[in-house]
């Protein structure tokens, strides 16, 4: 037989999958199986609706090696496992002649750990989680949540967290898991041989496709310790989130918190002196962080780079007794040295990053209201990561309905470390890759942009000032609402802006406001999409992660330009950066920034194809200012307009049409 055509198998997935094939399904289809063959790197901008999934699971199948699928959202992933993969493997079945395995993959700490769970958490005491005099009744809600831990791992065949229903807090979930450095191994533990996350491996080694997460994806490729099997093509979908996915993996924190921990795990099982010299540490340390100001440090003060040593030296000692020194006194120690010895390295390990003054990372203070100070160092940028760790040795297929930005693929390519579209490499020194050819394609959507909405942009109003509220944008704000009859996503550049204005039009309006924070998430978008009156403000999570077709979703309003803050540390020294390079740091960093967040924010409107709507930007600086046709070009193809008269009859309209249906 000879091998068939991806149209033809396409065909037979989306007659099992979906019904029908959407547009540009099979051009991506088509290209995705080109570049695998070739052995070349693609990126493909695959609008909502377009059924992007089975564009590339479908060659991804064909292939006949292992392929890694990394997403960057837990919705996606069990998509893929739980409904595309199974109806997929099943239809391509009597034309593949074989039934690829499929498996999914996540990091360590998402599984129930069996050690921590029967023999408890080693010097981390919970006090109050059960009644002293009858150990069996909790009197607590990590208590219950605990018991019940114990009893679903009865249960379980996967040991998986989201597996758990309905789920339990990260306080809980933090008694029964472990990271990969605490992890004591399969041949030294007593439950290895039962070990979730071991298992979980396991299957993955054997199957043809891997579905993870993009962190578990950096941590492969970062961390030099490989946890993902050997494989000739990667799939990145939700592409746009990989960036900052991988700059959070390779970003490393301190805090006075996370120092005490490190001091009282050591504390019964080095000896005196080095115990000693950790705690000294860690008080000045301590003390410096309650006068420490957020913002970013330019060069290492001369009292935290002593702080830093101390730390370092310190965390070298409590290393070193680690490992010279056993003690069978000390219940269960190989849990408790592993713990012990984690929480140290990481100490020991991001003091003396620090220390190294790399003029590629960036340095700054953070405050948190409820966790206090702490001091964070992330890489200024991760192309050159993502270029020498990423796209080499495999095909790498890049996919998301926001990767093309003011008109091109060179924006997103050049952050993730591939030259200009068409150029072989993009050399920066003597050691840098080189970076395969790439081609980037844009297979359109289902939907008919200009005819399905409308952009409108509110060039009357003031420009938004950081400081200043701004009335006329909420006179603005309530007018749309109310023509719209509620039915209005409200996206904020911040909370503070969001809170107001949802105190403002809960006191003018007759609608119910809806406000991110007040409530689960996934209860206000539920809530959200089951009432047509009903509006939802919020922040980022709203500007990427809200799925309602239909008519309860009618009016998208974005306040300003979300640019990131300009005394955000890591994004202005990357703006920085990119100016002493002698590029345009604005357009390159700030600009790009808030074209990927409109763009994706611009995608809450349009999920069907029967919906209708209007996208409003109350921010005069997209028509007036000369960046503005850059944003305006990354985002979806709607009608255009800075007719405010038109936009409210056409939001009457459109209520009426959606109240009569």
């Amino acid at each position: 037989m000879s091998k068939p055509a991806v149209t033809e198998l396409l065909q037979a997935a989306v007659t099992a999958v979906a019904g029908t094939e959407r547009p540009g399904q099979a051009a991506m289809a088509e290209a995705v199986a080109e570049a695998v063959e070739a052995g070349r790197h693609l990126l493909v901008q695959a609008g909502t609706g377009t059924g992007k999934s089975l564009g590339y699971l479908v060659p991804a199948l064909a292939h006949g090696e292992r392929v890694v699928v990394a997403t960057a959202t837990l919705a996606l992933q069990r998509q893929l496992v739980e409904r595309d993969l199974p109806r997929t493997v099943e239809a391509l079945h009597p034309l593949l002649r074989r039934r690829p395995e499929f498996a999914m993959l996540k990091g360590r700490s998402n599984y129930l750990c069996l050690h921590r769970l029967h023999e408890g958490v080693p010097q981390e005491e919970e006090e109050g989680l059960f009644d002293p005099f009858e150990s069996a009744a909790p009197t607590s809600k990590l208590g219950k949540d605990l018991l019940r831990l114990r009893d679903w791992s009865d249960e379980t065949e996967t040991g998986d967290r989201d597996d758990l229903k309905p789920g339990v807090s990260d306080r809980a979930w933090a008694q029964v898991s472990v990271s990969s450095r605490e992890c004591l191994g399969a041949s030294k533990c007593a439950y290895g041989a039962e070990c979730f996350a071991e298992s979980a491996r396991e299957r993955a080694k054997l199957a043809d496709v891997i579905v993870t997460n993009h962190a578990l994806l950096a941590i492969d490729a970062i961390e030099g310790a490989p946890v993902l099997p050997g494989h000739e093509v990667l799939i990145v979908d939700e592409a746009h989130e990989l960036v900052s996915r991988v700059t959070g993996v390779a970003t490393g924190e301190l805090t006075p918190g996370s120092v005490n921990r490190a001091v009282r795990r050591a504390a019964k099982l080095v000896d005196e002196k080095a115990a000693d010299q950790l705690q000294t540490a860690s008080e000045t340390f301590e003390r410096l962080m309650e006068l420490a100001l957020p913002g970013r440090l330019e060069s290492v003060p001369e009292d935290l780079e002593y702080a830093l040593m101390a730390l370092r030296d310190a965390g070298r000692t409590c290393l070193s007794a680690l490992g010279n020194t056993r003690d069978k006194s000390v219940p269960d120690e190989d849990a408790v040295r592993k713990q012990a010895k984690a929480s140290i390295e990481n100490v020991h390990d991001v003091a003396e990053r620090i220390l190294q003054h790399s003029e590629f990372d960036v340095l700054w203070y953070e405050r948190h209201e409820r966790y206090g100070a702490s001091l964070r160092v992330a890489p200024l940028s991760v192309s050159g990561l993502l270029r020498e760790k990423l796209f080499t040795d495999r095909s790498v297929i890049l996919t998301s309905a926001t990767l093309k930005l003011g008109g091109d693929f060179n924006g997103v390519g050049a952050s993730l470390g591939l030259a200009p579209e068409g150029i072989g490499s993009d050399t920066e020194g003597e050691e840098e890759a080189e970076t395969p050819p790439w081609k980037g394609l844009d297979v359109g959507s289902p939907f008919d942009y200009r005819k399905q909405g409308i952009l409108y942009v509110a060039k009357h109003l003031t420009p938004p000032g950081r400081d200043s509220q701004r009335n006329d944008m909420l006179d603005e704000l309530a007018e749309l609402v109310e023509a719209a009859g509620g039915r209005t996503l409200g996206l904020f550049s911040s909370m503070r802006g969001a809170r107001a204005a949802a105190e403002e039009l809960r006191g003018r309006l007759g609608l119910p406001i809806l406000l991110q924070g007040e409530e689960t998430l996934g209860e206000l978008i539920r809530r959200f999409a089951d009432d047509a009156e009903t509006c939802l403000f919020g922040t980022l999570s709203l500007w990427q992660g809200v799925d309602v077709p239909g008519a309860n979703c009618q009016l998208v309003v974005m306040d300003r330009v979300p640019f990131p803050r300009p005394d955000d540390p890591l994004m202005s020294a990357r703006q920085k950066a990119v100016e002493e390079a002698g590029g345009n740091g604005f357009m390159a960093v700030a600009a790009t920034h808030a074209a990927l967040l409109m763009a994706q924010g611009a995608g809450r409107l349009v999920r069907a194809t029967g919906d209708r709507g209007v996208v409003a930007v109350l921010d005069p600086r997209l028509e007036r200012a000369r960046y503005g046709g850059f944003l305006r070009a990354s985002m979806p193809d709607f009608w255009y307009t800075t007719d405010r008269n038109q936009v409210r009859r056409s939001l009457a309209a459109i209520d009426a049409a959606a109240k009569q249906s």
